[in-house]
């Protein structure tokens, strides 16, 4: 199937976008079949029709890093390296993070070509960087703290965009979770030579989260371009309803039948939490 940018900018509008919305997009290119002038036709379709566009810019391929050997953090999910010069060598092949590193491919082609393309301001956390354009791009990145990388989602005053992809690509879910005392980990990154940073708050693991689908789909608003399901959910409705879930059942949205998966330990964080409260 042949997609024009003029297609794209149609399937939006039919959503309800304008200059108005404020979006956090989640993309797959692949999804639309193909695109004539490909993921920049998406992007100037994204920044024509949108007002503010957010999307992830994660570098963790490039910074990321082993836990340094002997520090555990309790309910951390996480490999330590063995020995103090295996953790050197790791630090020595990482990255060091600068906002013009190129976006983890796992992301998909969009988000990269949106950042070689359309010059978005980035923020500049070494692992769970965003990337935003429009006229709340500025406020909506500096919500982002090193101690809170998912801030500029709870900042954004909008839509979750899911452009051919499922819930298990939302991160606004991992946002509901983190209020909840879930999904909150500790992790490490290269952010200058020589220099390693425990950064906390990194969202766990996300496969179950299409569970949430048919509770949003009185909220969803869907249209097909080319072959891509595309759909727009209110930020709001997608937190309400994953705190609704959380609240009634702590393994909402977990696996639980792999004690080695992030889930494991997301619920333990989570009873945990409880028992303070």
């Amino acid at each position: 199937m042949h997609v024009t940018l003029a297609d794209l900018s149609d399937g939006l509008r039919r959503l309800g976008l304008s200059k108005a919305s404020e979006v956090i997009v989640h993309s797959s290119l692949s999804s639309f079949g193909y695109v004539d002038g490909g993921a920049e036709a998406v992007c100037t379709a994204l920044t024509e029709v949108c007002g503010t566009v957010l999307m992830p810019a994660g570098t963790w391929d490039l910074t990321g890093l082993p836990a340094p050997p002997g520090m555990v953090r309790p309910r951390n999910a996480f490999w330590n390296a063995e020995s103090w010069p295996e953790f050197d060598e790791k630090l020595s092949q990482a990255t060091s993070f600068r906002t013009d590193l190129p976006v983890d491919r796992w992301l998909g082609r969009i988000p990269e070509t949106f950042r070689r393309t359309r010059s978005p301001l980035r923020s500049e956390h070494p692992l769970f960087s965003y990337q935003a354009e429009g006229p709340a791009a500025e406020r909506v990145l500096a919500a982002q703290r090193p101690d809170w990388p998912l801030g500029p989602i709870e900042a954004l005053d909008g839509d979750v965009l899911l452009l051919g992809v499922t819930h298990t690509s939302n991160t606004t879910i991992h946002l509901a979770e983190q209020y909840l005392g879930r999904s909150r980990f500790y992790r490490y990154a290269k952010s200058a030579d020589g220099l390693w940073v425990e950064y906390p708050n990194i969202p766990g693991a996300s496969h179950m989260f299409d569970a949430l689908e048919p509770v949003l789909r009185s909220a969803t608003k869907e249209v097909r371009i080319g072959q891509s399901r595309v759909r727009r959910i209110p930020k709001q409705a997608v937190l309400g309803a994953t705190r609704d879930l959380i609240e009634s059942d702590p393994t909402a949205l977990l696996c639980t039948d792999d004690p080695t998966c992030r889930c494991a330990a997301a619920l333990q964080q989570r009873l945990a939490a409880w028992e303070v409260l």
